[in-house]
């Protein structure tokens, strides 16, 4: 799909006037993260009226912070979770086939230390392949330790007896999501960022809309809709409350919480640490979790998941031990070991992991990757859990809910299955690694557009003209410095003290193209965050 074909977002003022026309919808989306904008995209695509509002940008929380892998779930099916494995694999191929621009095959490389490993790993992983079947993305390979050693020369060689390659996918998830929202807003969807949902509006005992707020301005509207979705990530609770309060004459509990946040802590490095196009997985550290080294826009993400967090914060701040203890780990797999000095960035991500009937508060390691759809005595529907990979399967299964309860008309499904997002690239254009330094091609077919904007040979730093800083504000519904830095692009990620030092320049051109204050102070600060290593 181009440009061409796709027309722009109206302007923001266009947007809120559109908001504020007070028309009936069929679908109110709360959250536009990957969950939001997956129902957006599958309910504009079967025809219905949808409008979906995100307090802040797109994919600013869980969503732009993963570790960047489309994947069925290793560690999953070390638990024995085999449907979640198999759907995951079966989105896996969906995804990468509807952005080829965006989400793209990675093989993995699964060292072995002792002298079991490699037959015990590979087992495991034959059967990842079984579960894929045509789905598969590449055969599952035993290797011997010179193999192991080529393919990975960066790894610790001491002791090395052999590993496993096997294959999975990475992506560019804040890109994606946005790609979703400007897709949805191709089959009508009205998408409007800054804007929050403040409370439910309801007609006899029953949800019948929103009343949110464009943080912009400070000025309210209300959103008429048959139906209304909270798809908030780890913040659903809260919209829930506001369920809870308004029926508290007929004598519920309070609505108990659904979320159980957990945490994963990500550092970037350079890509020398790892080399070549590769990822590093290893199973099992020295607690029990996962570690991944994933070669992603010409740096290397360092990450684990899974610890609780109890706190909601929208940019939260890494905790000492986590990492002490990606490094060290770190350290035992790679030959030239990470330093809290070789740091460009670091970030975290909170999971929306859905608390067990009889949750005790222990690890979230046990708690199911499985979504949850509830629906409220009043018709409030709310999603949260899953993860990335299986989003558009998560939409299908919330419509499935909302017409079971007759909040929606019920129709046929599947309509997702082959609809390329906006920017997939056409046999004509040439597809680049996402393990590569950014550039043009996370532009997909739209990269002759970009050009065709001012300040296309003027460059800001590797990767980021001054032309995709006014194609983010024209057409991806960028108005702060951060929407380019974090999402748009994703230097403040990959590179936090450069992204800090290009805020006033870019800032400049949004000013330029939007009228719209850019808050360049407020990025700078934000940078600290992304540089915050406690020690």
């Amino acid at each position: 799909m181009s440009l061409q074909s796709s027309p722009s977002p109206a302007p923001r003022a266009e947007l809120i006037a559109q908001l504020a026309q007070g028309r009936q919808y069929d679908i109110a989306i709360v959250g536009g993260g990957a969950t939001g904008l997956g129902v957006a995209l599958d309910a504009a695509a079967r025809g219905l009226s949808v409008v979906l509002v995100e307090s802040h940008d797109f994919a600013k929380g869980t969503s732009s912070r993963a570790t960047k892998l489309v994947h069925g779930g290793v560690r999953y099916l070390a638990q024995g979770n085999i449907s979640l494995v198999r759907e995951a694999l079966h989105e896996r191929t969906i995804l990468l086939n509807n952005a080829p621009h965006l989400a793209q095959p990675l093989p993995f490389i699964m060292p072995s230390y002792k002298w079991w490993g490699t037959p015990f790993y590979g087992i495991g992983l034959k059967m990842y392949d079984a579960l894929a079947g045509k789905a598969g993305l590449g055969k599952t390979e035993l290797l011997n330790r010179d193999e192991t050693i080529g393919l990975l020369p960066t790894a610790v060689q001491q002791g090395l007896k052999g590993g496993v390659k096997y294959w999975d996918g990475q992506f560019n998830d804040a890109r994606l999501a946005l790609a979703l929202a400007r897709t949805a807003a191709t089959r009508g969807a009205l998408l409007v960022n800054y804007c929050r949902a403040e409370d439910l509006c309801f007609e006899a005992g029953k949800v019948a809309g929103l009343m949110c707020q464009d943080t912009q301005t400070g000025q309210q509207y209300r959103i008429n809709s048959r139906c209304v979705v909270n798809a908030a990530g780890v913040w659903v609770d809260e919209l829930r409350q506001k369920d809870g309060d308004a029926n508290k004459d007929d004598g519920r509990r309070p609505t108990r919480p659904m979320v159980a946040p957990s945490q994963g802590v990500h550092i970037v490095v350079d890509r020398e640490f790892l080399g070549g196009d590769v990822a590093l997985m290893v199973p099992k550290t020295e607690d029990g979790r996962v570690l991944f080294a994933v070669p992603w826009l010409g740096k290397v993400i360092l990450g684990t998941t899974d610890t609780p967090r109890n706190d909601l914060a929208l940019e939260p701040l890494p905790i000492k031990e986590e990492v002490d203890f990606i490094l060290n780990e770190s350290a035992k797999y790679l030959n030239r070991a990470p330093k809290r000095s070789d740091v460009k960035s670091v970030w975290v991500g909170l999971r929306p992991l859905v608390k067990p009937h009889d949750d005790d508060g222990e690890s979230t390691k046990t708690i199911s990757r499985e979504h949850t759809v509830l629906v409220s005595r009043s018709g409030l529907v709310t999603v949260t859990g899953g993860k990335w990979t299986t989003y558009r399967a998560m939409a299908e299964d919330v419509l499935d809910k909302c017409a079971d309860r007759s909040l929606i008309k019920r129709q046929n499904k599947g309509v997702t299955v082959q609809l390329k997002v906006v920017g997939a690239a056409s046999s004509r254009t040439k597809i680049h690694s996402l393990c590569e330094s950014p550039g043009l091609h996370s532009y997909g077919d739209e990269q002759s557009i970009v050009m065709s904007l001012p300040g296309a040979d003027k460059m800001l730093c590797d990767g980021l003209s001054e032309a995709m800083v006014r194609f983010a504000a024209l057409y991806e519904y960028a108005i702060k410095v951060e929407d380019v830095l974090a999402r748009r692009s994703r230097l403040l990620f990959l590179d936090a003290r450069l992204a800090g030092s290009l805020a006033s320049k870019v800032g400049e051109i949004l000013l330029e193209e939007t009228g719209i204050d850019p808050q360049v102070r407020a990025f700078t600060e934000l940078v600290e965050h992304y540089l915050h290593l406690p020690c």
